[in-house]
């Protein structure tokens, strides 16, 4: 037998119960679509290719698959006449198949790597022709049925509508996911027939048929029944996604990382968190987000594609594809947007918002601030209510605030500007030019106060009453 793998992706479908104009195979479950986990799971077995069956909106699983999976091959099913009929497609665009070949249903996001592995191990070690993955489950309605002998031995697949009263009581079904010798697959595939309640090629017939020619065939029970688990509709892709929910956050608490609540711990699949992080109640940490050692996340936090810094905190914030460097201190009410980096030690407080920002080592903008396309220095202080202007209307324009330097409260940075290091800005200021290295600038008006305006314009009211008492005139009601 070769020693050479190949695995087929069944992903043709387009999932009408899910109610979309999006192919099944294209919903994400924590990080990565459907299709998008079975081609990471059959990397276990190192696949010479990995071929996928494409059909409903081809255009677009195929170009998913150009940014996820680009060394993958597609194959067109243009009628969908079964599993049967989607193989049979493949192996004919790929003659030279030899050895081994994975077959697997593109809409099983929870099917283990090991235990895609362990199928193919033992069905080589035991020189079977065909090896079904298996599993035994409490409640089987709808799912295929394993037969064996009283010995045990795999006999064939029957499908639930086509199973009479004593298969209908077994409990181990087929996940859809086979091993096969490529010269025994092409044989038994041209055998096929649509002789079932459904008019079509089943894949699983080939158990039965192989046993026919003198073949053997051999099946793995998984140890998890919930990696057989499938998606036909929103429903279950939530329960998919719950499912994996729980077996990320296991995992993720056995390596070291510590979660106060994880049943409102959502973390993707992609995502890579250290030992000794503290998670709170509503995280979510997205795509390639990865968080270091002794961070604290939450509560209410949502990161995507962010980098957390060593002992960092970030409070009830949101961050896009940001970096927050170590020891460094983000919200509560922050947000991250894309390209903004913190040093260490620095700190975006509460209700303050950046972009493209680099923020110095200590340096801090506590409240009420924007932020865009401006790099502040070192131990750098800018004050509640500040704004950098970047936006002209036409173009983003980009300001430099050097080392040390103080923004006093309500100023206003207008873009293009450079502030030298050690300077200061002035509460209230509107920053137009350039202010060099250690000078105050005082951008505002001039204070003026017209003397008894308001005895003047407002007489009688609760203004003019307060200010008559303030100045000790008599006569003066409370009322």
């Amino acid at each position: 037998m070769s020693s050479e793998r190949s695995a087929i992706i069944l992903a043709a479908g387009l999932g009408t119960r899910m109610k979309s104009t999006k192919p099944k195979v294209l919903h994400e479950v924590l990080g990565r679509t459907l299709v998008g986990h079975v081609l990471r799971s059959v990397r276990a077995i190192r696949p010479e290719r990995r071929i996928v069956v494409v059909g409903a909106a081809a255009d677009q699983v195929r170009a998913h698959l150009a940014e996820v999976a680009p060394e993958a091959d597609t194959v067109f099913q243009d009628k969908q006449l079964g599993t049967g009929h989607a193989v049979r497609i493949a192996m004919d665009a790929n003659p030279d198949l030899k050895g081994t070949v994975l077959v697997a249903f593109g809409d099983a996001p929870l099917l283990r790597a090991a235990s895609i592995a362990e199928l193919v191990e033992v069905h080589e070690k035991k020189g079977n022709a065909v090896t079904v993955l298996t599993a035994v489950v409490d409640d089987p309605t709808g799912l295929g049925r394993i037969v064996r002998d009283n010995e045990g031995n795999v006999l064939r697949n029957v499908e639930h509508r086509d199973a009479d009263h004593a298969e209908l009581a077994i409990r181990e079904i087929n996940s859809g996911t086979f091993a096969c010798d490529a010269d025994v697959l092409r044989e038994q595939l041209d055998r096929l027939s649509t002789a079932n309640d459904q008019g079509e090629y089943y894949l699983t017939d080939i158990i039965e048929l192989a046993r026919e020619a003198g073949h053997t065939v051999g099946a793995v029970v998984v140890d998890d029944p919930t990696e057989t688990l499938g998606c036909n509709d929103r429903a279950q892709l939530a329960e998919l996604r719950r499912i994996l929910q729980g077996r990320i956050n296991t995992e993720l608490m056995k390596s070291g990382v510590t979660m106060d609540d994880p049943a409102t711990t959502w973390i993707d699949a992609t995502v890579k968190v250290a030992p000794d992080v503290l998670i709170h109640p509503g995280v979510q940490l997205k795509g390639a987000t990865a968080v270091d050692s002794g961070a604290e996340i939450g509560p209410d936090t949502t990161l995507t594609d962010t980098i957390v810094g060593a002992d960092a905190e970030v409070v009830r914030s949101h961050a896009t594809q940001a970096h927050i460097g170590e020891g460094a201190h983000v919200g509560p009410y922050a947000h991250l947007r894309p390209a903004s980096k913190l040093a260490e030690r620095s700190k975006i407080g509460a209700f303050v918002e950046t972009k493209n920002l680099e923020m110095g080592a200590g340096a801090k903008a506590a409240h009420l601030a924007y932020l865009g396309d401006v790099t502040v220095g070192a131990d750098a202080n800018i004050g509640c209510g500040v704004i950098v202007a970047n936006y002209d209307g036409v173009k983003k324009h980009h300001t430099e605030i050097g080392e040390g330097v103080f923004v006093g409260c309500d100023s206003v940075l207008v873009a293009p500007v450079s502030v030298g290091d050690g300077a200061y800005i002035g509460a209230g200021s509107t920053i137009v030019k350039d202010v060099e290295p250690g000078d105050l600038a005082v951008a505002r008006a001039r204070q003026a106060a017209l003397e008894d305006w308001v005895a003047k314009k407002r007489p009688g009211t609760v203004s003019d009453k307060a200010a008559r008492r303030a100045k000790g005139e008599a006569g003066v009601s409370e009322a």
